[in-house]
């Protein structure tokens, strides 16, 4: 018998990965995934690349996670805490929502809306010092996705003085699943296909996370949706500060790091590369016109930026080696 695990809100397009991930994990047992409206149905009928995965979706209550080790709450914004509070003191749980993730009332109260339920440890491992919070633990906020890769874009940059904390700014293309899966008409695939398109312009939630974990002072974040089912491409601008070559900033940062790579010099990352992983791609330069330090960085949105990240800090939390169960190789073509 391994280490028990149940997923919350295993219907949605992050659960499913979820639920991927933990069954095929050497030192974890799925023994509960829950869902709302899709209760008492198959998790292949929700799920049809889980074929052979005999497991009945329960309801979405405390009494049906109760009993795991370890719980993951794929969940809406706003929904995890609750139900996280009726949980047992010894359960772990990580949250792949928003809700414990800013330190700020005012922020979440500004961005999200809504009472605040206070923050838990930030999950992010790659950055100094959270590996071993993560591990300590019994509580984890996992990052949000277009926080994951700006992050691990930036923050090295801005720890080391080589780009200044304001004035930085983001266009970030994302993939379809990101936005869920519940149907909505402009999720279409009519809609999308041949299409690129802005989404909530000057004000997306993610900017005080990305601030909070970064230590920049101000940040514009241009989130697009693109037409592909999942992936995340940031590009990421800042001033320098100095002289410092920022490629061998970001090298020098994640030398040791299993799921960060910066690419050879002259080389730039793309979606398809990080398909199915829990990695990260980066590459940066400097624009020869305006001066500006240049970062792109890539994730898959439900792997690094979502249950890859998420199972990534359970291995820690767990006292496993924090590559258990993950990969980092992307699938192609």
């Amino acid at each position: 018998m391994g280490i028990r695990v149940a997923v919350a809100g295993a219907s949605g397009y992050a659960g499913g990965e979820l639920l991927r991930l933990v069954a095929g994990h050497p030192e974890l047992d799925l023994v509960t995934a829950t869902a709302h409206s899709q209760a008492g149905a198959p998790v292949t009928a929700v799920h049809p690349q889980l074929a052979g995965l005999d497991l009945v979706f329960a309801a979405t209550d405390p009494a049906a996670l109760a009993d795991a080790d370890l719980v993951f709450l794929a969940l809406p914004h706003g929904e995890s805490a609750a139900l996280a509070a009726a949980l047992p003191e010894s359960v772990r749980v990580v949250d792949l929502g928003a809700d414990h993730r800013l330190r700020d009332a005012a922020a979440w109260s500004r961005y999200y809306g809504g009472d605040h339920a206070g923050a838990w440890v930030y999950g992010l491992p790659e950055l100094p010092g959270q590996r071993a919070e993560i591990a300590a633990a019994t509580r984890v906020a996992n990052t949000g996705c277009y926080a994951v890769a700006t992050t691990l874009a930036l923050a090295p940059l801005v720890a080391a003085g080589a780009v200044a904390p304001a004035d930085v700014v983001v266009v970030a293309a994302s993939g379809t699943s990101g936005a869920g899966r519940a149907a909505k008409a402009h999720l279409l695939g009519s809609e999308v296909m041949g299409d690129l398109s802005p989404y909530r312009v000057g004000a997306h939630q993610h900017v005080p996370e990305i601030k909070q974990a970064t230590g920049a002072t101000s940040l514009s974040l241009t989130p697009v949706l693109a037409p592909m089912p999942r992936g995340i491409l940031a590009m990421v601008t800042a001033v320098p500060t100095g002289g410092a070559d920022p490629r061998a900033v970001l090298a020098e940062a994640y030398a040791d790091e299993p799921f960060v790579h910066v690419l050879p010099d002259g080389a730039w990352p793309h979606t398809a590369a990080t398909l199915g992983s829990n990695s990260c791609h980066l590459q940066a330069g400097v624009d020869v016109d305006s001066g500006r330090v240049i970062v792109a960085s890539v994730i898959d949105n439900l792997g690094k930026g979502a249950a890859g990240q998420a199972v990534q800090c359970a291995n820690l939390m767990l006292g496993l080696p924090e590559t258990t169960g993950l990969s980092t190789f992307g699938v192609a073509p």
